[in-house]
């Protein structure tokens, strides 16, 4: 799936070592989640073509789906125009959201309909 050199992947880690990646369903264009990915989860990401994060809570890599077979797979990756945060567009199987939601957006604070 690559077709960056994976030394081109510095110039995104150069603020922070960790990057925002926001995961975007293709089919359902739905928002899906946001996580965070460092080089190396941004690396088996697009060596895989499936979504690798980095847990800020228990500080290791995370395969999205490996444990529930919620697995995301990656169809493109862009950089915003800072090269600081990642879009992923993904086609989902099951949710996305650790609580059983298919998005992890789905607490409503304000629509300006009602």
């Amino acid at each position: 799936m690559s077709k960056i050199k994976l030394s081109d992947l510095d110039k995104y880690f150069e603020k922070s070592p960790l990057i925002p990646a926001i995961a975007f369903d293709i089919n359902t264009k739905t928002v899906l989640m946001l996580a965070y990915m460092n080089k190396e989860s941004l690396q088996k990401t697009l060596e895989t073509g499936y979504t690798w994060y980095w847990s800020r809570s228990r500080h290791e890599l995370w395969n999205k789906g490996a444990t529930s077979g919620h697995l995301q797979k990656v169809i493109s990756v862009y950089a915003d125009c800072d090269s600081d945060t990642l879009l992923l567009n993904v086609e989902q199987t099951g949710t996305a959201c650790h609580t059983g939601n298919y998005s992890c957006f789905f607490n409503k604070l304000y629509n300006s309909d009602e």
